[in-house]
């Protein structure tokens, strides 16, 4: 597919939607290559480059989650549009971060797939990404219409994929999973949302809910991951969450964003009522 079938819409226009969106998923690899090039990354720079491509996988797998989510509750269909693009870009910097992986390797393949093979975090993170280069390369309209009705089937291997993406994530990033929890936070989000009944995903009373639970659960997988992985005391992980002096716990933060979500809901559905009322015909605003 060309550049320009990437920004177009279904109608064949170019979207301002999809051109945007596609700079915006550029810029992390081009800032990273900037910084690499500048030589601003420390005396390592490939393993700088390395989990920044990883991160930013992770980043967009969540994203590429959130577009169903999106359309139902923001009443926004054209974001639609966006959802393959994304779940590609989040392949793509797996890709790139497996391949920085074979460089800071000096290319001995041998020696990759070995280490692939006998460290576990390693062989978690490159099943996530075989699962993502599968999605991707399955998520043309061709594949779509060759598979049927097991297409849908196949595409909900994400929810195993990005668990398996964010406990590889965790374990590599040894003493901080601030990130880890955070994107945890968001992905149990996206999850509760996905459980609730159809009826249900768009209305506004659940909201909170999803927020609150998200953020508790991230906050009692951190207390959990430094009680097994450190010896840390949970309850003083726990006990943290309130403590907000140096800013909210990735756990806070990811009850916040859902919190944030629901004045978007709001604003959006008050915007478009402005917006009808305006079209309408003076006598029946009157009416109305």
């Amino acid at each position: 597919m060309s550049l320009t079938g990437v920004v177009r819409d279904p109608a064949g226009r170019v979207s301002a939607l999809k051109l945007v969106t596609l700079l915006l998923v550029l810029w992390p690899g081009v800032s990273l290559a900037l910084d690499w090039w500048m030589q601003n990354l420390g005396p390592r720079p490939v393993t700088e480059v390395i989990h920044g491509t990883g991160l930013w996988a992770i980043r967009f797998l969540v994203i590429t989650l959130a577009v169903t989510p999106a359309r139902g509750v923001l009443d926004w269909p054209r974001v639609v549009q966006l959802r393959r693009m994304l779940g590609v870009t989040a392949a793509c910097y797996a890709v790139a971060h497996l391949t920085l992986f074979a460089v800071d390797q000096k290319w001995n393949l041998l020696k990759v797939v070995t280490e692939i093979a006998l460290r576990f975090y390693l062989t978690i993170g490159f099943v996530a990404l075989l699962g993502l280069l599968t999605l991707a390369i399955t998520s043309t309209d061709g594949w779509q219409k060759s598979l049927g009705p097991r297409w849908k089937r196949l595409h909900k291997l994400v929810f195993v994929i990005a668990p398996l993406a964010l406990f590889h994530y965790g374990i590599q990033s040894k003493a901080d999973v601030s990130d880890m929890v955070f994107l945890t936070g968001l992905f149990l989000w996206l999850a509760f949302w996905r459980l609730v009944p159809r009826r249900l995903q768009t209305k506004l009373w659940p909201l909170p809910g999803f927020a609150l639970g998200a953020g508790l659960a991230a906050a009692l997988i951190e207390a959990a991951w430094y009680t097994v992985r450190n010896g840390v005391d949970g309850f003083m992980v726990l006990s943290a969450n309130l403590d907000l002096s140096y800013g909210p716990r990735p756990a806070v933060a990811a009850a916040i964003v859902g919190i944030l979500l629901i004045g978007a809901v709001l604003l959006r559905r008050l915007v478009k009522r402005f917006v009808r009322r305006r079209r309408m015909p003076s006598g029946a605003v009157r009416q109305a």
